[in-house]
C-alpha cells in the first residue's frame, strides 16, 4: 500500500551540497512555495529508445503530465506525443519497434489500468486492452485491470499482458499486437499469484500461495499441468523470489533469503537446481537495482541499501562505467534506462537537497552528457540536509531512520537544533516498503515551515532482512507502533523534538499508523494527519480488490484472519475505530472516493464518529482520486490544508491559502478547523 509517489509526484533530487555553515535566523529563510515542492516536475522518468536514437520523458502539457519524445542528442527539440487531460500519465514504456510508446491509465484512481499505444509516425492512439468484461458466472460486467507482463526485443510488434477479463480475481496471459490491438490468449490462470516469463514469451514459472502463507513455485510440464520447482516458506516470502532469466531460459535469477537473514542474489538452474551466489550484503537485502544485460541477459551489477545505497559489481565489463559515473556527481547513482546494445545509458543522481540530475552516458567514450533536472525551480533554494540515524527499539531492533531540520536550526550540519523543535513523524506506507535517504518533498516542506521531520523504518519495513520483516507479523497497532513511539522518545531525549508539539502523519499504512497514534497513545501527539488509512481492519480486509484475493493467506498470516472469530476479535483490538472515544487531539483525514485498496468508508466512518463526539476533525475528500492524490491541483490543495492544520496545532509558519484552483477538494466535515488559514499571514 505504498503511497509516497502519489503524494509527491515521484519527486527525488540532487543539488546544493553542504549545510549552512553559519547561523541563520528564521527570518532569513524564505517560505518555499508548495507549488515548487508538490507541483508537477519539469521533466521526469526519462527513457532511451531501444535503438538509442530517441529520448522520452514525462513533462506537463496544460498542467497535466504527458509523454514527450525527441532526438537523444537534442532533448530540447522534444514534443508531446500523448494528450492526456485528466490525471496525467505516470507509467509508460518503449516498444521495440522504436516507433511506439505504451502507457497505462486508469479512471479517477480506480486502478483498473488500461493499456494504450501511440504510433509516433501517425500520432494515432489505440487502446490495446478492454475496459470491461463479463465473467461466465456473472450477469454484470466488471472492470478489467491490465498488467504488463513482458516486453521483449524478440517480438517488437507484440507484448505480453495479464488481464483479469475472465475472472476479476485472476490475470490470464495474452499476446497483444501493438499496431492492431489483436489479443491472443497464451496462458490460462488456474489460481496463480503471478507468472514468470522469459524473452521468448515462454512461461517458465508460476507462483501459488499456500494456506500457511508460503509459496509454491511451479514449472509447466511438457505433457501439460504443473509440478513444484521450489518452495518458499512464509518467513522467506517477502525476501525471496524470481527476478529474471538468463539467455537460455534455463537459469533463473533469484533474490533468496533462505538459509540466511538478508536476501542474496543467486542464479538457479531450473532443471538441476544447481545454484551460485552472485551478490550479498550482511546488513541489507539485494533488491531493487539489479542490472541485467538487455540481450545477453547476464547480471552486471546489483544494489543494496542499509542506510545508503551500495552497488555490487558482478560483471567486470561495467566496472569502468561505475567508476566513471560515481566520480561525476556526489550523489546516489541509478541506472534508469538503456539502449538494446547497452552502449548508451540514461542515469540519474540523487541527493537530499536539490533536483535529480539526469545524464546520457555513452559507454564507449566514457562520456556523460547532462540532460536536465527534474525540478529546476529548486536550484538555489535554501533546502535542508537529511540526516541518517539508527535508533534502537525497546527490544533492541535497529531502526534505520532519517530526519531533517530547518536550515536555520542546523548550523554546520550538526543534526542538533539549538532548542527542541515541534516535530512531525512522517510514517511510510506499505507497510512492506521503506524510507530511504534522498530528496523528500514532505521533509523539505515541513522543515521549511519550522518543523523537525522524522521518518522511521519500523519493523515490517523491507530491505533489512527477513527477521526484521517477520518481527511485524500480526503487530499492526502493536510492536510496529512501539517502534514509532521509541523513535519519538529518541528525538525528545536528543532534544530534537519538543514533547508537547509532536504530530503523526502518513499515508495508507502510514495513515493507519496516524490513527493508531491518536487512539492507542492519545497524549503522545498534539495532532494527527491520516491519508487514505484504514480505520477498521475487518472492513478493510473484507473490501480488498478482487485481484488481491489470491493474497488472502498472506494477509491472514501477517495481519490477521478476518474469517475466524478469534481472528476478528484480534483485528478489532488493533482497529482505531474501536477506540475512537480515546481521541483527545485534533485530526485531519484525507481520502480519494475511488480508492480500490482502502475504501473511502474507512475514513468516513471514523470522521463521522468523531464529529458525533464533538472531537475536532477535518475530513477532506476528492471525487476523482484513488489511493493517493495524483492530480497536482489536488496534492497542492491537500498540503495547503495540512499546512494550515499543523500551523494551528504545532505553531509552525505557513503559506496562506488563496484558492484551490483546479482542485476537486470538498470538506464535508470540519472546514471551520482550517478557516483561519484563509487570508492569514505567513508567520
Amino acid at each position: 500500500m505504498t503511497i509516497r509517489y502519489l503524494l509527491t509526484a515521484g519527486a527525488v533530487a540532487l543539488g546544493i551540497a553542504g549545510g549552512p555553515s553559519t547561523a541563520l535566523a528564521q527570518s532569513d529563510v524564505p517560505i518555499i512555495s508548495r507549488e515548487v515542492l508538490f507541483g508537477n516536475p519539469n521533466k521526469a522518468s526519462p527513457r532511451i529508445s531501444p535503438d538509442g536514437h530517441k529520448l522520452s520523458f514525462l513533462a506537463p502539457v496544460g498542467g497535466v503530465l504527458n509523454v514527450w519524445v525527441g532526438p537523444i542528442d537534442r532533448p530540447a527539440m522534444a514534443k508531446p506525443v500523448t494528450n492526456d487531460t485528466g490525471r496525467g500519465i505516470r507509467s509508460y514504456f518503449w516498444a521495440h519497434t522504436n516507433q511506439h510508446i505504451l502507457y497505462l491509465q486508469d479512471v479517477g484512481g480506480d486502478e483498473n489500468w488500461r493499456l494504450y499505444s501511440v504510433d509516433l509516425r501517425s500520432g494515432r492512439r489505440m487502446p490495446l486492452t478492454p475496459d470491461s468484461a463479463t465473467a461466465p458466472d456473472e450477469s454484470q460486467p466488471h472492470k478489467v485491470s491490465a498488467r504488463i507482463q513482458h516486453i521483449s526485443y524478440k517480438f517488437p510488434h507484440e507484448i505480453l499482458v495479464g488481464l483479469n477479463d475472465r475472472d476479476p480475481r485472476l490475470h490470464d496471459l495474452y499476446r497483444v499486437n501493438i499496431e492492431t490491438g489483436e489479443l491472443v490468449g497464451v496462458q490460462f490462470n488456474e489460481g496463480f499469484l503471478r507468472f514468470y516469463t522469459d524473452d521468448d514469451f515462454q512461461v517458465r514459472l508460476a507462483a501459488r500461495l499456500r494456506p500457511d502463507g508460503g509459496n509454491d513455485l511451479m514449472v509447466p510440464k511438457a505433457e501439460g499441468g504443473w509440478e513444484v520447482f521450489d518452495t518458499i516458506s512464509m518467513e522467506d516470502l517477502l525476501t525471496t523470489g524470481p527476478v529474471d532469466f538468463d539467455k537460455t531460459g534455463e537459469w533463473v535469477y533469484f533474490v533468496d533469503s533462505r538459509g540466511r537473514n538478508t536476501a542474496s542474489l543467486k542464479s538457479i538452474n531450473i532443471k538441476t537446481r544447481a545454484a551460485r551466489t552472485l551478490a550479498k550484503n550482511r546488513k541489507a537485502d539485494i533488491s531493487g537495482g539489479i542490472l541485467i544485460h538487455p540481450t545477453e541477459k547476464h547480471v552486471q551489477a546489483a544494489s543494496s541499501t542499509y542506510m545508503r545505497k551500495e552497488w555490487h559489481i558482478i560483471d567486470r565489463g561495467v566496472k569502468k562505467d561505475f567508476r566513471t559515473l560515481t566520480s561525476l556527481v556526489d550523489g546516489e547513482l541509478a541506472v534508469i534506462s538503456r539502449s538494446l546494445d547497452d552502449a548508451r545509458w540514461i542515469v540519474g543522481f540523487e541527493m537530499d537537497n536539490g533536483p535529480v540530475r539526469y545524464y546520457r552516458f555513452d559507454r564507449d567514450q566514457q562520456q556523460a552528457h547532462f540532460l536536465f533536472t527534474d525540478r529546476s525551480q529548486l536550484d538555489g533554494l535554501p533546502l535542508a540536509r537529511m540526516h541518517s540515524q539508527v535508533i534502537k527499539s525497546r527490544d533492541r531492533l535497529k531502526l534505520v531512520s532519517y530526519y531533517t531540520l530547518p536550515v536555520w536550526s542546523d548550523s554546520h550540519y550538526s543534526g542538533r537544533p539549538r532548542t527542541p523543535l515541534p516535530m512531525v513523524l512522517w510514517v511510510h506506507g506499505g507497510p512492506w516498503a521503506r524510507d530511504t535517504w534522498g530528496f523528500d518533498p514532505v521533509h523539505q516542506w515541513l522543515a521549511n515551515r519550522g518543523y523537525a521531520v522524522l521518518s522511521v523504518n519500523f519493523r515490517g519495513s523491507t530491505g533489512f532482512g527477513k527477521k526484521f520483516i517477520n518481527a511485524a507479523n500480526k503487530q499492526w497497532g502493536g510492536k510496529m507502533h512501539d517502534d514509532l513511539i521509541d523513535a519519538v522518545d529518541w528525538a525528545v531525549k536528543k532534544k530534537i523534538a519538543d514533547p508537547e508539539r509532536v504530530a503523526i502523519m502518513g499515508g495508507s499504512y502510514g495513515g493507519y499508523a496516524a490513527l493508531v497514534g491518536m487512539t492507542f497513545t492519545p497524549r503522545k501527539f498534539a495532532c494527527g494527519v491520516d491519508i487514505v488509512g484504514p480505520s477498521n481492519l475487518i472492513t478493510f480486509l473484507e473490501a480488498i480488490p478482487p485481484y488481491w484475493q489470491p493474497l488472502k493467506n498472506l494477509w491472514a498470516t501477517r495481519v490477521g484472519n478476518h474469517s475466524t472469530a478469534d481472528g476478528r476479535s484480534a483485528l478489532l483490538k488493533r482497529s482505531p475505530l474501536t477506540f475512537v472515544d480515546r481521541i483527545e487531539r485534533p485530526l485531519l483525514i484525507g481520502h480519494g472516493r475511488n480508492d480500490p485498496r482502502v475504501k473511502e468508508a474507512e475514513s468516513r466512518q471514523i470522521a463521522q464518529s468523531l464529529q458525533e463526539r464533538n472531537i475536532p476533525v477535518t475530513y477532506v475528500i476528492y471525487p476523482d482520486e484513488g489511493h493517493g492524490f495524483a492530480r497536482h491541483e489536488n496534492r497542492l490543495s491537500f498540503f495547503a490544508v495540512t499546512e494550515a492544520f499543523l500551523a494551528e496545532h504545532l505553531g509552525g509558519r505557513y503559506q496562506p491559502i488563496t484558492d484551490f484552483a483546479g482542485s476537486t477538494i470538498t470538506i464535508p466535515i470540519g472546514a471551520d478547523q482550517i478557516a483561519a488559514a484563509f487570508g492569514g499571514t505567513p508567520d
